[in-house]
């Protein structure tokens, strides 16, 4: 562990509990990586380098800057009850992440577990999972099943049950609302920084709309790799009712 705190961080809120792990790529190369999160606008409280080295920004009883505009569960703005990891990898959706690294993030996130019981595995999440459309990290190519097989986070391989178009796009926002996901939403700019839409629109300018397509592609980016075009077939279908039948929700 190689200490370099950062300058960004701030109090964690009274009352609020640590209940979500947040993995993100860099888009940079170390020496930018680090650079950006002590001295920019970001921070994260872990940072891992592609040889497997760890180092430490932020410690975890301090908010990071690494979520941004953010939902899953019923809780927005997930800075303030998440802990983070940035993992240096220029796009995880080009290129694969290196067996050291592998190792050392599965050793990390296993080590923040153990520290904040109150992370269920359905807490382990992408940047992706809580910003849908807005963001794409850590990646296609990111090793989700090596994760949940170590214990950290969930997994599955469930083949198709269903065909394609068996399931109402109701029902299917439902079921990934149950999961964690967001529902459809619209967010924008307010004063230089990125808010969700609530009417009324209040000065709101660059308004983005995130459909249930793109939260289908949000889930398929973590749990269906192979496919990511945001149609629920009946793999993707599958998979959304065996995560949640291990996280313990029904997909009836």
């Amino acid at each position: 562990m190689i200490d370099l705190p950062s300058n960004n961080h701030a109090e964690r809120p009274a009352g609020v509990a640590i209940n979500t792990l947040v993995l993100h790529h860099t888009a940079q190369p170390l020496d930018v990586s680090l650079e950006l999160l002590r001295f920019g606008q970001v921070s994260s409280h872990y940072l891992v380098d592609e040889e497997g080295d760890i180092y430490r920004l932020v410690d975890e009883d301090r908010v990071a800057w690494h979520a941004g505009l953010s939902w899953w569960g019923d809780r927005r703005s997930l800075n303030a009850c998440s802990i983070g990891i940035e993992i240096v990898n220029l796009d995880g959706n080009c290129h694969a992440y290196p067996a050291t690294q592998q190792a050392a993030v599965i050793g990390l996130c296993r080590e923040i577990l153990g520290r904040h019981p109150g992370i269920l595995p359905r807490n382990v999440v992408a940047h992706s999972d809580i910003a849908p459309q807005r963001k794409d990290d850590p990646g296609i190519r990111f090793f989700w099943r090596e994760l949940a097989a170590a214990g950290v986070g969930l997994w599955s391989d469930a083949c198709a049950t269903m065909p394609a178009g068996e399931i109402a796009a109701n029902r299917l926002h439902v079921l990934l609302r149950r999961y964690g996901y967001p529902p459809p939403h619209c967010y924008g700019r307010k004063d230089g920084r990125f808010v969700y839409v609530d009417d009324p629109l209040d000065d709101i300018s660059e308004v983005v709309a995130v459909g249930l397509q793109d939260i289908v592609a949000a889930f398929q980016r973590h749990y269906r790799p192979a496919r990511v075009d945001g149609i629920a077939d009946g793999e993707t279908l599958a998979r959304l009712c065996d995560v949640l039948y291990q996280a313990g929700e029904s997909s009836d």
